[in-house]
């Protein structure tokens, strides 16, 4: 069966750090555009960071720049978003997702529409 699962959300109080986990099953993920997206309770769907190994991209939030860092691993089929410093308003439920292709841009890496493939959600709750 082909899915993303992700992993790794929990609670933490603020200023605290979680790693969040990706794992592709029944294909490879590496070399493509992987997004990290995140939606809180009562808002819209939005993006967190994008990555793509093949292109070395890295691209992150205005509101996440600095406190997370999006990484893979290629023999664990892995994606991670490291995020630091968490704060109330980073509670939400986390999605990865996978365009399929290649190659992130930096104009529409957080529109939902430009990813093909999604995992179920980790949600993370954080304290004050």
């Amino acid at each position: 069966q082909v899915q993303l699962v992700e992993s790794g959300g929990g609670s933490v109080q603020a200023g605290g750090s979680l790693k969040l986990s990706c794992v592709g099953s029944g294909y490879t993920v590496q070399r493509n555009c992987m997004g990290w997206f995140r939606q809180a309770p009562g808002k819209e769907r939005e993006g967190v960071a994008a990555l793509s190994t093949s292109f070395a991209i890295t691209i992150y939030a205005d509101s996440m720049k600095g406190r997370v860092t999006v990484s893979e691993d290629n023999a664990k089929n892995t994606v991670y978003l490291q995020m630091n410093s968490l704060k109330p308003e980073d509670t939400a439920t986390y999605y990865c997702a996978d365009r399929l292709d290649s190659f992130c841009d930096g104009t529409w890496y957080d529109n939902e529409k430009a990813y093909s493939f999604w995992g179920q959600g980790t949600k993370v709750t954080v304290s004050s």
